[in-house]
């Protein structure tokens, strides 16, 4: 293991369709252990932890949750279950930051990625994106006094940028990260966060990302 990364969580998060999965498969490609994932390097176990322990709403209030103290002695014993000894490890999902305070309270030491994607873009992906029904239902978007799909979608990312702010306001070690970038080629960003990880760059990501990043664009 290198050491110069610690036991503590690297934790990946982002709106919808915004390229957090494309970070992932990186960590996965410079060694990062992230357990028993779905298709979208989502630790599925964990996040059937916030449902099971954690209050739901349509985007709960961090300011009134309260905050489970074993939330660390879950997660360890999750991963632990899982096979995780030791290795440098991440937790993706859009989830961790509407729940920021009680991974900051078990993790105070955790890196956070932030990642981010011009707003229209990330509606036009999540309203042509088959999966994305979130507001296509009318008793939803009722709910929220909204009219469109889209505007259910402009409402789910200020609830996300509100976190963000929240996060960043807080002091949690945070980097916010831009996948377009690497659309033309740059790497810089990302080349950057791997090393403030403290983990080896793999000299075959480009080749390997870029057709995913053509994918994404479509």
């Amino acid at each position: 293991m290198n050491s110069k990364v610690s036991h503590n969580p690297v934790l990946v998060t982002g709106v919808e369709r915004s390229g957090s999965t494309i970070i992932a498969r990186i960590l996965t490609m410079c060694g990062m252990w992230a357990g028993s994932c779905n298709n979208m390097l989502e630790n599925t176990m964990i996040h059937s932890l916030h449902y099971e322990e954690l209050p739901q709403t349509i985007f709960p209030q961090t300011k009134n949750i309260t905050i489970p103290a074993n939330w660390n002695d879950l997660i360890t014993n999750q991963i632990q279950s899982e096979g995780w000894s030791g290795q440098p490890w991440f937790v993706k999902g859009g989830i961790l930051s509407q729940y920021w305070p009680v991974w900051n309270y078990a993790y105070p030491d955790a890196k956070w990625l932030i990642i981010r994607r011009r707003t229209g873009d990330i509606i036009q992906s999540c309203m042509k994106t088959g999966y994305m029904r979130k507001f296509k239902d009318t008793e939803t978007l009722k709910l929220l006094n909204l009219e469109k799909e889209e505007d259910g979608w402009l409402w789910l990312i200020h609830q996300y940028e509100n976190k963000f702010v929240e996060m960043i306001q807080a002091g949690l070690n945070c980097r916010v990260i831009w996948p377009e970038r690497m659309v033309t080629g740059n790497f810089e960003q990302i080349y950057e966060t791997i090393k403030w990880l403290g983990l080896e760059w793999n000299k075959n990501i480009p080749e390997v990302i870029a057709p995913l990043l053509d994918k994404s664009r479509r």
